[in-house]
């Protein structure tokens, strides 16, 4: 099984960048490649549409709001891997906040090293605009 992860610290308190990317449905806010989400089956399935027009749907697995951590699965994706589950986690960092993007998958027609650097540039472009929501 592969695996990715990403990290970034944040000006801004750990309540606060929650109240941002806490919400199952809220990638749209602060992810600028996903500018349209629908929550389906009571909140635990979202459809993204990405800025190219791509269709993902995950669904949430798992959701600790008092420890700000959620993790979720991919359902329908045009990424070449299965098994794929991925957390979200915002920890106390200093001053500030520390969000940690991971995910483990199992590759489909292509490397272990080639669907973890899709991945963990996915991972970190995301949690590079969503550090641009937090300017110092």
């Amino acid at each position: 099984m592969a695996t990715a992860s990403a990290f970034i610290d944040i000006p801004a308190s750990t309540d606060q960048v929650w109240q941002l990317i806490g919400g199952f449905d809220t990638l749209p806010d602060w992810l600028p490649f996903i500018p349209k989400s629908e929550l389906s089956e009571g909140g635990r399935v979202r459809s993204l549409q990405t800025a190219d027009g791509a269709v993902v749907v995950e669904r949430l697995e798992a959701f600790d709001n008092a420890g700000k951590t959620y993790s979720y699965s991919i359902v329908q994706a045009p990424f070449p891997a299965t098994e794929y589950l991925a957390t979200i986690k915002v920890e106390a960092q200093g001053e500030g906040a520390r969000v940690t993007w991971s995910g483990r998958f199992t590759p489909v027609g292509v490397s272990e090293a080639e669907v973890e650097a899709l991945f963990a540039g996915i991972y970190q472009g995301g949690l590079e605009a969503l550090r641009a929501n937090y300017p110092t």
